[in-house]
């Protein structure tokens, strides 16, 4: 659906917010010539940011299990931004695998997803050998990708200023005192504006180990714990899964230790690894889970991508564009009032 835009194309862009949300909106407008200043309260480590603590995980296929389509929809095409744009991103697919008492819970997740290849244990061998004789077989999502948040987010802000766009970080500033066209990505902080945001934390802890080679991220099918692991290169492995209605920003007990009991039931060699990092991210999420572009003549939010903020970053940001310069409107993701 389209309306008359009430907006110009060239007009000048500021954007508030410089994690995964706010810098693909960034890059994007700067790419289209408009003059686009980024403003970030944290400093350039983004250690503020919920995306200094996500998982970085692009995975369409595997979202289905728990997830609206238009999460699919909308990740799906984020991955051919992602291949655009950032041509090195590592699309070495998703793989899920359980143990034979959870093998339920494993053709449950079959059934609900698609574009998976089912793998025999020689399969799952060929493909990680560092998994061989753990699972008998596993499910291999070979369209998936995963990026590591720490490495590409820095690589997006530097993006966005050799596209002629400035990063301002340690800012603090309002909306309403900025003039022009205002990109409002603040996540948890937007309640001001938009109550209805809750935080969903997610936990996360990081090892390091050289007995385990990994060459895309691992989902164990758990019905208490599930579980990712993914590999962020020299020895390191993130372990990630929790989504707790909760708002604190600490890793309690519970999730560590079952966190890294998952990891040791993907495989032995984690007992011995070094845990280097215990963390967590409070992911924005409105009631329903689902994504919201809210535009108000030159005022726009772009908030609640929950869990699904590296997945969908890329075309949130390309709708917000095609708003901005062609007054397109996606039904299922855009509000205008």
């Amino acid at each position: 659906m389209y309306q008359k835009s009430v907006l110009r194309g060239n007009s000048p862009v500021s954007i508030i917010g410089a994690g995964i949300a706010g810098a693909w909106q960034a890059l994007l407008f700067a790419q289209a010539g408009h003059p686009v200043t980024l403003y970030e309260r944290s400093d350039a480590d983004m250690t503020l940011s919920t995306s200094h603590w996500a998982g970085g995980m692009l995975a369409p296929w595997c979202e289905a299990e728990t997830s609206e389509p238009v999460i699919g929809r909308l990740g799906i095409r984020s991955l051919d931004l992602w291949r655009e744009h950032f041509p090195d991103t590592p699309f070495n697919g998703s793989l899920v695998v359980a143990h034979a008492r959870d093998r339920a819970d494993f053709e449950r997740f079959a059934r609900l997803t698609t574009g998976h290849v089912r793998l025999d244990a020689q399969g799952l061998r060929d493909l990680e050998p560092s998994l061989e004789g753990r699972f008998r077989d596993g499910l291999f999502y070979p369209d998936e990708a995963h990026v590591e948040p720490r490495k590409v987010l820095p690589e997006l802000h530097a993006r966005i200023e050799a596209a002629g766009g400035t990063v301002k970080f340690d800012c603090h500033v309002n909306a309403q005192d900025i003039d022009g066209i205002v990109i409002d990505c603040r996540g948890l902080s937007a309640r001001n504006e938009q109550p209805e945001l809750r935080g969903v934390k997610g936990e996360m802890v990081i090892v390091e180990t050289s007995e385990v080679e990994l060459s895309r991220p691992v989902r164990l099918i758990h019905p208490r714990w599930p579980l990712y692991v993914i590999p962020r290169g020299d020895g390191r492995f993130m372990l990630g899964a929790t989504s707790i209605e909760a708002e604190d920003t600490g890793v309690s007990v519970r999730s560590a230790l079952e966190l890294l009991g998952a990891a040791y039931a993907v495989h032995p060699a984690f007992a011995e690894a070094r845990i280097v990092e215990f963390g967590s991210g409070l992911r924005p999420a409105f009631p329903d889970n689902l994504p919201r572009i809210t535009a108000h003549d030159d005022r726009i939010a772009v908030n609640g991508l929950y869990r699904h903020g590296f997945l969908l970053a890329p075309a949130l940001a390309e709708l917000t564009l095609g708003y901005v310069q062609r007054g397109a409107i996606d039904n299922e993701v855009m509000r205008c009032v």
